[in-house]
């Protein structure tokens, strides 16, 4: 089974690129955000061509998440309980014999701007519904973009970007209680000392470089890690394709479970 999740950076910009994507690595299930696009008009029928269902919370213009799978998903929740109002960025379906969460998380611009505070507070609320599913052993799996580096090994900055946005003190811990609750970072669990980054900036030509952040994670409880037989980045779809599309700035993240 392969599970991955993917920032597309706005579905319409990346159609054809996901179309390919899906057509070559064939993922059973999919985590993704950033649509960028009303769940009116998510593109149901093209996915259904290529074999996918859908589930989707979209926003016009931004944010917006979805999860596709080969198998018809079953919608549990569209809203992260107790979180601040901050889009469409939360979704839960169950699918496969999994729970699966895709979430968006907020950026939090800088660390002094009011965003931040809401980005502490969503976290803090994705990490109490993390905790109440672990302590339940559900088989669940919450991917996406996290917009934190866990730890200095996530950042091509390192220590020098301590403080920073992505990198402050609150916004690890914050990911730290998830993984101590009983969310095991799935990449983390197979590479504890590889890089791993899943974006790269657009400029300055920060992905040839590879000046990157691990910013897009699969976390999951114990019956899900238990199954994993490896975990990569596929970089090859950060890259302009061969047809000529364009890439998100983020890579796809791919678990392989037994």
């Amino acid at each position: 089974m392969l599970l991955a999740t993917w920032n597309v950076n706005g579905i319409r910009a990346r159609s054809q690129l996901l179309a390919e994507w899906l057509a070559d690595r064939k993922p059973d299930v999919v985590c993704l955000q950033e649509l960028k696009i009303t769940s009116e008009n998510f593109p149901h029928l093209e996915l259904r061509a290529a074999g996918y269902h859908a589930v989707v919370a979209g926003q016009p213009g931004f944010n917006g998440v979805a999860i596709l799978a080969r198998e018809t998903p079953s919608l549990v929740m569209r809203e992260l309980p107790g979180a601040p109002s901050a889009g469409a960025r939360f979704l839960v379906a169950n699918v496969a014999g999994l729970e699966i969460a895709t979430v968006y998380v907020p950026n939090g611009k800088t660390v002094m701007h009011a965003d931040y505070t809401m980005k502490l507070q969503w976290l803090e609320s994705l990490a109490a519904f993390g905790a109440s599913r672990a302590r339940d052993s559900a088989p669940l799996v919450v991917g996406g973009d996290f917009n934190v580096c866990a730890a200095d090994l996530d950042s091509y900055g390192g220590s020098r970007f301590q403080g920073q946005i992505f990198h402050t003190d609150q916004e690890r811990a914050l990911i730290t209680r998830m993984t101590a609750s009983g969310l095991i970072d799935l990449y983390r669990q197979k590479y504890p000392d590889a890089p791993g980054y899943s974006w790269w900036d657009y400029r300055a030509g920060a992905f040839h470089k590879n000046c990157g952040m691990r910013l897009d994670l699969l976390l999951a409880t114990a019956p899900v890690a238990a199954r994993v037989k490896d975990v990569y980045v596929d970089r090859e779809y950060r890259k302009k394709s061969k047809t000529g599309a364009v890439p998100s700035d983020h890579a796809p993240v791919i678990a392989e479970l037994d």
